[in-house]
């Protein structure tokens, strides 16, 4: 070969696939941060046969199954009564699937890794789990608090506004218990797609808890804050959510407060809870700001 032709490298869609090439990654649910290489098959389900087992009573007992052929990565369903979703949408048989996938086996979420650097990769991944969540794919309470404590810092330092909004789905629970926790976690994963769209590059969305979410908005006073809680409260009012042929219709609730001055993070949160409070014992599907917070 002539040294100094040009070496073509095949997109990573089209890399064969040797027997360490891939793995899947437990994002959420169950083991996290549990890596499976797929050296042939994988079964996943309840019954404790399976290569990975999901003690969940939304999980059948064979499930799925993930394995390579022809050096290609693939995941079938195995007939399972809840169905495996590949990023969000349902599959009837067997289908391809390509690095940075993300599998929804009940209420487990798999992350698919290919390629030549799957070491590399792994650990990137592991990193990011510290960050994110696995389920909503925004950033989770850890890094929340790291942000806002940054920010309040540096609000205290230099002046100007800092803005913190805390908000829930209303009746979350009688969503679970009417269409299941699939439907709840579909709920959940949809709206912060939909809220995240919103959010510029330096403000933050995290998932705080449960079905809890926050907004950090540096710079943000407290009716420009409001302001953008009304708008996303009437995004989420005016959605339907469409899981499994069933339309769901939800609402949420959100608290906000502004920040002047020096405070404690914990402070912060409290005056913003409690908007959120007044919010859902006014009647919900509203949003209330509470009067800026001033530090000594």
């Amino acid at each position: 070969m002539d040294e100094h032709k040009t070496r073509i490298s095949l997109p990573a869609r089209m890399q064969k696939l040797g027997p360490e090439d891939a793995c899947v990654v437990q994002i959420y649910g169950g083991d996290l941060g549990k890596r499976y290489s797929i050296t042939s098959e994988l079964t996943v389900g309840r019954d404790a046969i399976n290569s990975i087992v999901l003690d969940m009573d939304n999980v059948s007992r064979r499930h799925a199954r993930f394995f390579i052929e022809e050096d290609v990565g693939y995941v079938e369903d195995l007939g399972s009564t809840n169905g495996t979703f590949i990023n969000d949408q349902d599959i009837q048989s067997r289908q391809q699937l390509r690095n940075g996938d993300l599998i929804k086996v009940g209420g487990a979420i798999f992350k698919f890794i290919s390629g030549g650097n799957v070491e590399g990769l792994y650990h990137e991944e592991i990193y990011r789990m510290t960050i994110i969540d696995g389920l909503t794919q925004v950033h989770n309470k850890r890094y929340f608090m790291d942000f806002l404590e940054r920010e309040m810092a540096r609000c205290a330092r230099y002046g100007g506004a800092l803005a913190l909004a805390i908000f829930d789905i209303d009746r979350f629970k009688s969503l679970n218990d009417t269409y299941g926790h699939l439907a709840g976690d579909h709920v959940l994963h949809r709206m912060a797609q939909l809220v995240a769209k919103r959010i510029r590059r330096e403000e933050l969305f995290a998932r705080y808890g449960g079905e809890e979410f926050a907004l950090v908005l540096p710079e943000t006073s407290l009716d420009r804050a409001k302001h953008l809680g009304e708008e996303i409260r009437a995004l989420v009012e005016e959605e339907t959510f469409l899981f499994d042929g069933e339309e769901i219709k939800t609402t949420l609730s959100m608290g906000i407060a502004s920040m002047v001055g020096e405070v404690e993070p914990l402070e912060f949160i409290k005056l913003a809870d409690e908007a959120l409070y007044e919010a859902k014992g006014s009647g919900r599907n509203r949003v209330v700001a509470h009067a800026s917070l001033q530090g000594d």
